[in-house]
């Protein structure tokens, strides 16, 4: 067992009776790591929150795409396989007050043998099996990710699972 700790710190700005106080918060982690944090201006409209802060839906997907990249590269380690880079441009969709789905889309690029189709499939979903976070989560959690591409000459090999969603 391990435990995980953040401190959230705010103070009041504004009427906080009328509701129109400020959102902008900081969160801090081990470390001395402090992070500008703040309601998503989708939820709170500007002047009561920041755009150029973390919100907690954001943070939420960040941490569901950064898990499902740790446990994959671990995987992927252990099979043999290189990998050189890993990106993830993934999304979260809040629908009637949850986060209801969130989408990875990693483009991996490979030295040496990448995994075939079949092999990166089945890393993906032992990635989302063994996530930490994808676990404690009742968000669906899609993997969407680019057809294998052929090697290039001079380039690394890239891509992931197959087109079109599944489940990670």
């Amino acid at each position: 067992m391990s435990t995980h700790r953040a401190t959230v710190s705010w103070k009041k700005e504004g009427d906080f009776a009328r509701k129109k106080y400020h959102r902008a918060h900081t969160w801090h982690f081990d470390g001395g790591i402090a992070l500008r944090a703040a309601a998503s201006p989708a939820v709170v409209p500007l002047p009561w929150t920041v755009e150029d802060a973390v919100d907690p839906e954001e943070a939420l997907v960040a941490a569901a795409s950064s898990c499902h990249m740790l446990t994959f590269l671990f995987l992927a380690a252990n099979d043999g396989f290189v990998a050189e880079t890993y990106l993830d441009e993934a999304e979260g969709h809040l629908r009637d007050g949850w986060l209801a789905d969130i989408t990875l889309r990693p483009r991996i690029s490979w030295a040496g043998t990448p995994p075939d189709a079949a092999q990166l499939e089945a890393l993906h979903r032992r990635a989302h099996e063994g996530c930490f976070i994808a676990r404690s989560l009742k968000s669906e959690i899609r993997v969407e990710a680019p057809r294998q591409s052929a090697e290039t000459p001079g380039s690394s090999r890239s891509g992931s699972s197959s087109p079109g969603s599944s489940n990670a």
